[in-house]
């Protein structure tokens, strides 16, 4: 019941994030945006990833971030493996799609590339910095793209409480921040913390490089009626 309890908790966070993605951007369907191409790249590389572990029995031993193997490229491999079973990969490749889709459409493709390239390496450095290493705040546990993905779609967040227009949109931001860090202080819910780390980051990201248009009030979406 716990473990059902931990997924379903996980997955309300991203979907509270992937709001805030939504929101952030405003009115106009998804689908008339352009091609989100850096998107694109990083699902296809986990998509292969995945192929690779079909067809190579070696590729975690190899590959994986397990802290007991050396190998400087696992940080970076083991991020495009996945460890969750066959639902926990779909999850996590549909996800990181998504995500990235709605951080290209507001953050441009090179922001959104380095945004994730952090999530992929600053959590263990915070992690040490804040006296936390050891104690399993990377959600990747050696290998697996969530870590990375809960980053990223935590920016979005961050955008969203610097360029709403509403009450309502702040709060739906801020809840972000508060729901990860309950998640992680009452269930040691790592994807909490690397979430928290992400609204951070986007925090100091947004007002040095930008992102997409300031929203008007209810998402742009309200048009003046006509005299």
């Amino acid at each position: 019941m716990g473990g059902i309890l931990f997924d379903l908790t996980t997955a309300w966070l991203l979907m509270l994030m992937a709001k805030c993605g939504v929101n952030l951007l405003g009115s106009g369907p998804l689908t008339r945006r352009p091609v989100p191409w850096v998107a694109v790249g990083l699902t296809g590389v986990a998509v292969a990833g995945v192929g690779v572990q079909l067809c190579w029995a070696g590729a975690m031993a190899a590959l994986d971030d397990d802290p007991r193997r050396h190998g400087w490229w696992r940080v970076l491999t083991s991020v495009f493996l996945q460890n969750g079973g066959v639902f926990g990969a779909v999850w996590n490749l549909v996800t990181l799609a998504v995500v990235a889709a709605l951080a290209q459409w507001f953050w441009g493709g090179p922001l959104t590339l380095g945004l994730f390239a952090a999530g992929v390496l600053l959590p263990q450095h915070l992690d040490a910095l804040l006296g936390l290493r050891g104690h399993g705040t990377d959600p990747r546990d050696f290998a697996g793209s969530s870590g990375a993905t809960y980053f990223l779609a935590a920016t979005l967040a961050a955008g969203l409480l610097l360029r709403a227009a509403t009450r309502t949109h702040r709060l739906l931001a801020l809840a972000v921040p508060a729901v990860g860090l309950a998640l992680w202080a009452i269930q040691g819910n790592e994807h909490g913390l690397v979430a928290v780390y992400g609204f951070l980051l986007g925090l100091a990201v947004l007002p040095l490089f930008g992102g997409g248009p300031a929203l008007t009030p209810r998402a742009a979406s309200v048009r003046s009626p006509r005299p």
